[in-house]
This record gives structure tokens, sequence and C-alpha cells, in this order.
């Protein structure tokens, strides 16, 4: 089997085994959806056993885990330079001297 192609919850996936550039490496099923033409997943390896129901199962759930992984609020972390500060802690250098003001 090379290609084929099926529609599932109005999503239309288009499925290929193609054969990595590098010698020895083995073929890879991918899978790329109607509406986003210019992005294609490579979720596994393929293999002789491989029928069109086993793909489509393996494809659909590599999807489900993108759609949730598209889903999670995003979590913006700041900067390395800035934890210090955002964190309360002490920003001198551990061995710099401490000026004290004359009494």
């Amino acid at each position: 089997m090379k290609e084929f192609e099926f529609v599932e919850n109005g999503v239309r996936f288009f499925c290929s085994v193609e054969a990595p550039r590098h010698e020895g490496m083995p073929p890879w099923w991918w899978f790329r959806m109607e509406d986003e033409p210019s992005t294609r997943h490579a979720p596994f390896a393929a293999s002789p056993d491989d029928t069109e129901k086993s793909v489509r199962k393996r494809v659909l759930a590599y999807y489900a885990d993108l759609l949730a992984i598209r889903a999670r609020p995003v979590h913006q972390r700041p900067s390395w330079h800035n934890r210090a500060r955002i964190n309360g802690e002490n920003q001198t250098k551990p061995n710099s001297p401490t000026v004290h003001a004359k009494e």
C-alpha cells in the first residue's frame, strides 16, 4: 500500500509512504490534511503489516494528540535574565563586595 485518503469528522486526510533520502532508513507514513496543505506529519515508520485500517487508526490517534496540544494555553516563561528579579531574589553576585554608607 503506497497511499490513500479518508475523511473523518469533515477533515480529509491524505496518507502516503515515503522513503527517507538517507540510505538504510525505513520508509515512513506521512499525512497532511486538506485544510493545512503546507504542513505534513510523519508520525510513524511504515510496516509490511500495515493496512489502511491500522494506519488510519494511528493517524487519527496522532491527530487527536496534536489537537490536544494545540488547545493547551500558552505558558509564557520569562527570559532567563529576568527570572531573579521576578522571583524577588537578590541580584548581587555571590562574591561581590557590599558597599556600606558611612554613618
